[in-house]
């Protein structure tokens, strides 16, 4: 096996060998995709207990302003994200993403106000490009990809619970505050976040003593480990995007349906309007609409449509519309679930639509998102 084939391990590897995971790879990485109780009972018990899940392989990264002032930082992000970076408190997080001069999409991100610097969190598939494209744009600024921190997520009705065993002060925290912990004497960053649609947590933690906080939360009986499987299943029925699937440069974020995190500060006639990649594009889109739209779909049946699928107005296949873009079986759903993009003159719940799977063609209804009711602690 030559160097350029060889998997990236997390600081959790051996725990997960441990736990008896199956692993694959992912974003080059040996990731767990499932452990012994299976993606279903994984999935079901992210949202009814406590899941702790091992996303190391994202990228964090420090972006602090030579000046040392956030909002030199910040003002500098501003140039290559659509988003009031400006006006985030101190504390609080904020999801954006970075564009390209056509309106396309190159990642999505978490971006957090840490008083004098901003930490964000990069997708690991994109975050060497990230890096790059930060360090080549943001001159102003020391940008710092943190390769000695894991990061774990802890999802689900019972985090708080699980993690205020170890750090009692969690129970102030409301979705997107982020704050400094000690967990077993580790200096961790927590955001009151995630990507399951469930009330939950992110644990920024030093690589070394990762192994030792992962267990010490799961020696709560509410909490399981969780793989890759159950995480996209999860994330697919509370209605988010991944990107490469559900978002690339291909999609602009009006078609993603997105455009609830454009803040008012940066569309038209606010204080920073435009001046990021894009912006022609995007502020007219957000003014006069796009031809299609990211849209959730429901297929008729029990039988799951993939990714790909070939998305048609007619039950023949003769108009083609668009495609799918992620699709499982939704265990809370109780049934198939997927995305995808149509005209936006299909994007109405209730339309009806049609997918070929393998020659036939099964009815989808255009559904509104998510398929669950989130439970994040507002």
């Amino acid at each position: 096996m030559d160097d350029q084939t060889v998997l990236k391990t997390t600081p959790l590897h051996a725990l997960h060998l441990s736990l008896g995971a199956r692993m694959v790879p992912f974003a080059g990485y040996d990731m767990p995709v499932q452990y012994p109780a299976g993606v279903l009972k994984e999935h079901l018990h992210t949202r009814t207990a406590a899941g702790l899940f091992d996303v190391s392989h994202m990228g964090q990264v420090v972006i602090r302003a030579k000046s040392g002032t956030y909002e030199d930082a910040a003002l500098a992000l501003e140039a290559l994200v659509p988003v009031d970076i400006l006006g985030l408190k101190p504390g609080r997080q904020r999801y954006g993403f970075f564009t390209d001069d056509n309106g396309g999409i190159l990642d999505d991100l978490m971006i957090t106000n840490r008083g004098d610097h901003l930490f964000v969190v990069v997708n690991a598939s994109c975050k060497d490009q990230d890096v790059a494209h930060m360090k080549a744009h943001l001159t102003g600024c020391d940008i710092e990809l943190l390769e000695d921190r894991a990061l774990l997520a802890l999802q689900g009705p019972r985090a708080q619970e699980v993690l205020a065993a170890l750090w009692p002060d969690v129970v102030d925290m409301k979705f997107m505050d982020v704050r400094d912990a000690l967990l077993h004497d580790a200096p961790c960053i927590v955001s009151r976040s995630g990507y399951s649609g469930e009330d939950g947590f992110e644990i920024s933690v030093p690589a070394d003593q990762a192994e030792q906080i992962a267990r010490a939360l799961l020696e709560d009986l509410h909490c399981q480990p969780i793989g890759l499987g159950a995480r996209d299943s999860l994330r697919l029925e509370a209605g988010l995007c991944l990107y490469g699937n559900d978002i690339d440069t291909t999609t602009s974020p009006v078609e993603a349906a997105l455009e609830w995190a454009i803040q008012k500060a940066r569309r038209a006639g606010g204080e920073r309007a435009g001046g990021f990649p894009g912006a022609a594009r995007i502020l007219d889109e957000l003014a006069n609409g796009t031809s299609r739209r990211r849209v959730g779909l429901k297929p008729e049946g029990k039988a799951p449509v993939r990714s790909h699928a070939k998305l048609y107005a007619d039950a023949e296949g003769r108009t083609e519309l668009g495609e799918v873009t992620s699709g499982t079986f939704g265990p809370s759903a109780e049934g198939p679930v997927a995305m995808g993009y149509v005209p936006a003159r299909f994007a109405e719940p209730g339309c009806q639509v049609f997918a070929e799977v393998r020659g036939k063609y099964l009815a989808l209804t255009v559904s509104a998102l998510p398929f669950i009711t989130p439970t994040y602690k507002r």
